[in-house]
């Protein structure tokens, strides 16, 4: 079936079948949090993107193939809400922007800084500190050799604009000057986008609003 990334909390996770890597999609917990789960087809390693919620659907998610890794996007409780549970359970390395770590109660065992590689198998992710939303949050690219990159804002970029700034000029401005630096600068209109909450998105459907978004200051 063709991937659409619309899930809901209690439904069933949705599948982005790509070349190296299979991306699963579930919806969580009290405030509608995205959690991914990333499998590279050659090893079967997985890694999960924000243990939000709900340790037994994500457990479930991950099957018996267990878990490598698990990144925190940011230090906000509804992304690690599940986090002390699922790396009890398996045993998980766990990776978090340097600058959010001491906001996330479950110790950090690799921090991570603005270019850092991470793996999952065969498969290489990119790090971007991206400040505004939190001091440390991280999105993480994925260039696909075999198509267009795809990118895990957390809570940085959504449908419609960037992440929450709570009315602060200041913020708001660092993050939107982050978020177009590092990722519309530097990616392709087909770059997929994959938030922290909601409906998937493209670089491409945002990138005619940047300036609209600019002049609104959120």
């Amino acid at each position: 079936m063709t991937y659409s990334g619309a899930v809901k909390v209690g439904g069933p996770a949705d599948v982005h079948e790509l070349t190296d890597l299979m991306i699963s999609k579930v919806a969580v917990g009290p405030t509608n949090n995205n959690a991914y789960v990333l499998r590279c087809r050659a090893t079967d390693e997985q890694l999960l993107i924000d243990a939000a919620a709900e340790p037994h659907t994500l457990l479930t998610l991950i099957g018996d193939s267990g878990l490598a890794s698990v990144v925190t996007t940011h230090q906000h409780g509804d992304h690690w809400g599940a986090l002390r549970e699922v790396v009890d359970a398996t045993g998980a390395r766990t990776y978090a922007g340097r600058f959010d770590a001491e906001g996330i109660p479950v110790p950090t065992d690799v921090l991570v800084e603005d270019g850092d590689t991470l793996t999952v198998g065969r498969v290489r992710l990119t790090a971007r500190h991206l400040v505004g939303h939190t001091p440390g949050s991280i999105a993480l690219v994925y260039d696909d050799p075999h198509g267009h990159p795809h990118v895990f804002t957390g809570d940085c970029l959504f449908p419609g604009g960037v992440g929450n700034t709570w009315g602060d000029a200041e913020r708001f401005g660092t993050l939107l000057d982050g978020v177009q630096r590092k990722l519309f600068d530097a990616l392709p209109d087909e770059t997929w986008i994959y938030p922290g909450h909601g409906s998937d998105t493209t670089l491409g459907a945002e990138r005619p609003h940047l300036a609209e978004w600019r002049e609104r200051g959120w």
